[in-house]
């Protein structure tokens, strides 16, 4: 048949799904008409008759009938990013090796976007290709005011080995706070019920379990407090919740203690809560931890109300 292609599995779309690579590859073509070239044999993978589940193997060849127009007239375009934007995203790299990218994300960055957020990471990815041709995928969130690591994915392979091990809280977070008050023990564990109220979330018995370990490094005049957290669940601004729920608000979090009775002048008007550190050896199999250096802001109002951290 005229027009026919014989198509090798790329590397890292071992292990996807027959129809889901159609898809990928040939996003014009209907999920009706698909079955019906498996059906009549138009399709085959290494000569035999394929089922749309059939998980591929890289270096498998499929066949496909004349397909170009599925191909070429409904492809999706490759998202834009200006030049402004691409040195923007690519200079918040700290990391990158063949499978995973690390950024230091700024805040007041968004990671995806949504109502009134037209500038975010999921927009830029096109930019963080560099030597490979399909960009980095999400497998995990920030908010959007935090500031600090954001683990991103090069192939589909580590897309889905991240993806489930921040689902199942494998890989340990460790973030670090500027708060308000000292805690009363100075190394604990936070263990509550979150239950989303409104736009915040809130404590409640009602709620799902919610547990962050926290440890204090350092204090000044018993009035701000520097707090390392780990979460060991992944609740909706669990820790900015639990610091506050324990009498350590922490600065610049409007949403929970509010502008006027935290405000400090020598404080940024920002969030001071960052993503300081991942331990990803569970994922190296050796010991491998990466860290974000601070930004400036919070380490300048560190300094000014007296409390020493070297990173």
């Amino acid at each position: 048949m005229s027009g026919v292609e014989v198509v090798k599995v790329k590397p890292e779309d071992d292990g996807m799904r027959l129809n889901r690579w159609f898809l990928k590859y040939y996003p014009g073509l209907s999920l009706g008409r698909l079955n019906k070239l498996l059906r009549t044999r138009q399709i085959k993978v290494d000569g035999q008759r394929a089922e749309a589940s059939l998980k591929l193997v890289a270096g498998q060849d499929v066949r496909v009938p004349p397909l170009d127009r599925e191909k070429e007239t409904t492809a999706p375009k490759k998202g834009f990013v200006s030049g402004k934007d691409c040195a923007f995203i690519q200079s918040l790299v700290i990391f990158k090796d063949k499978n995973i990218l690390i950024l230091n994300k700024p805040s007041g960055l968004a990671v995806q976007g949504g109502t009134n957020t037209l500038r975010h990471v999921d927009g830029m990815l096109e930019a963080l290709k560099f030597e490979l041709a399909e960009k980095p995928r999400l497998v995990h969130r920030i908010d959007k005011d935090t500031s600090g690591l954001l683990v991103l994915a090069r192939n589909r392979k580590y897309a889905e080995l991240l993806t489930k091990a921040f689902r199942d809280h494998q890989l340990q977070k460790t973030y670090l706070a500027l708060c308000f008050g000292v805690p009363v023990q100075k190394t604990g564990e936070i263990r509550t019920g979150l239950l989303k109220d409104g736009e915040k979330m809130a404590v409640s018995s009602e709620g799902k379990e919610a547990v962050t370990l926290y440890r204090v490094i350092d204090e000044a005049g018993g009035r701000f407090s520097l707090i390392e957290a780990m979460p060991l669940t992944g609740r909706t601004h669990q820790i900015r919740v639990h610091l506050a729920h324990i009498g350590c608000p922490i600065a610049g979090d409007e949403k929970y203690f509010g502008r006027e009775r935290q405000k400090v002048n020598v404080f940024a008007d920002k969030l001071h809560l960052h993503a300081y550190k991942i331990n990803l050896s569970s994922l190296y199999n050796k010991k491998t931890e990466f860290k974000a250096a601070l930004p400036v802001y919070f380490r300048e109002s560190l300094a000014a109300v007296g409390i020493d951290f070297k990173e």
